[in-house]
């Protein structure tokens, strides 16, 4: 089952896949949720923007990349974690992409 547009509970499509994905995977940027998304990065931002303004994310700059995460001091954190769990048995394509991707950089000289 894929979360439907018309009932998107965060407002848009985008909106709720980015919390879904942040949910997946703890913490992210808008390049690589663009690419698990399928989305382009420009409404990746946008929703992120959104978010961060809602109070739903938190950002933080890591080097010249900002980092996204939901924010721990959200008054109810505990149960946007379970409603978005939730949301993310519906969305197998979503869980199964943020199972493949590479979560830490390569060994340097590490045959392919």
């Amino acid at each position: 089952m894929v979360i439907k547009s018309l009932s998107s509970p965060f407002g848009s499509t985008t909106r709720t896949r980015v919390l879904v994905a942040l949910r997946l995977l703890g913490s992210s940027f808008p390049r690589e949720l663009a690419r698990l998304l399928a989305v382009s990065p420009s409404l990746v931002l946008k929703a992120l923007r959104s978010l961060e303004r809602d109070g739903l994310v938190s950002g933080r700059t890591i080097g010249r990349s900002r980092v996204y995460t939901l924010d721990p001091r959200y008054f109810a954190n505990e149960d946007l974690q379970r409603y978005l769990g939730r949301l993310s048995e519906a969305d197998i394509e979503i869980r199964q992409r943020a199972a493949q991707l590479r979560r830490r950089p390569r060994w340097t000289g590490k045959r392919l």
